[in-house]
């Protein structure tokens, strides 16, 4: 049988009419996408797709293949439904603690699939600073965290983790967008709408400030919202991970280009639990919905 995120992918550009596309929608890179592919259309000995000057066309063989990967997922949906409830799993309530970047990105695609199948359990998302997320996590408050550049330690339980890279975003009219890669320094002449203090990405950007330059943002905030709201007026410039803003480069209100600084290549995004409380069966679904997403590995059991 086909791998599940496999068939994730195949579905996706099908949909989309291109691996670029598929893949900011997605949250994973163009590469491994179309790496599977390859592999696959080596593995069946015919190729899936027309590659034509505007996007990608199923050929006959791809839409075969498309029905079964149609009818796959789906079965599994289902499958996972139907044994939630034989063990009483699809009612409940499972608090979140994660980060404003997170919950306006690839969090809320998951909060709504996962509500569409599993609508009797509530879902409590608690936005906060890294220390409110470590303090709420410990206490038994919360039942995961999601979040970047997570502590690592005894008392936590990785359960996936997931590289995101960081880049300039600006309006898809600015003068830096279209460029295949930036430094920070480049971004420094024109006004910065930059995470306050509260934010770990704050400390993250301070660290690429060249050591004969300083930060002088034009705005300061802890709302990604207005962030993303401000970068869309040329001549301003935010920076974000490429998943916080994959529905406004799918709908053209923002570009992406990524930093080239060395200490800006990723940043790890961890789901975690507490070591001594094992996950309820509503977490524990949350929990495989959203590793699903982040498309990552946790520690090992």
């Amino acid at each position: 049988m086909l791998h599940h995120r496999l068939l994730a992918y195949l579905d996706e550009v099908a949909r989309s009419g291109s691996i670029r596309k598929a893949a900011v929608r997605l949250g994973v890179a163009s590469s491994a996408i179309n790496r599977q592919i390859l592999a696959l259309e080596a593995e069946m000995g015919a190729p899936l797709f027309e590659r034509l000057p505007r996007g990608l066309r199923l050929t006959a063989t791809g839409e075969i293949l498309l029905r079964h990967v149609r009818d796959t997922l789906r079965e599994h949906e289902r499958m996972l439904t139907q044994i939630s409830a034989l063990k009483g799993l699809d009612r409940g309530e499972v608090a979140i603690a994660t980060m404003a970047t997170l919950a306006g990105g690839i969090l809320a695609d998951v909060v709504r699939d996962f509500r569409e199948n599993h609508p009797h359990i509530s879902l409590k998302i608690r936005v906060m600073t890294m220390d409110g997320i470590v303090e709420t996590l410990l206490s038994g408050d919360v039942d995961l965290a999601l979040a970047y550049r997570m502590p690592r330690g005894p008392q936590f339980r990785c359960l996936a983790r997931s590289e995101h890279h960081l880049g300039a975003v600006m309006a898809p009219d600015h003068p830096l967008a279209g460029l295949y890669h930036l430094r920070l320094a480049q971004c420094l002449g024109f006004p910065l709408v930059v995470p306050d203090g509260s934010m770990s990405l704050r400390a993250v950007l301070e660290q690429l400030v060249p050591t004969h330059a300083v930060l002088k943002p034009a705005v300061e905030t802890n709302s990604v919202e207005l962030m993303k709201h401000l970068a869309q007026r040329a001549p301003h410039i935010t920076f974000l991970n490429l998943s916080d803003i994959q529905a406004e480069i799918a709908c053209g209100s923002l570009a992406f280009t990524p930093l080239r600084d060395a200490t800006a290549i990723t940043q790890s995004v961890s789901l975690i639990q507490r070591s001594q409380s094992p996950l309820g069966g509503p977490a524990y679904l949350v929990a495989a919905r959203i590793g699903e997403a982040l498309g990552g590995r946790g520690d090992p059991d």
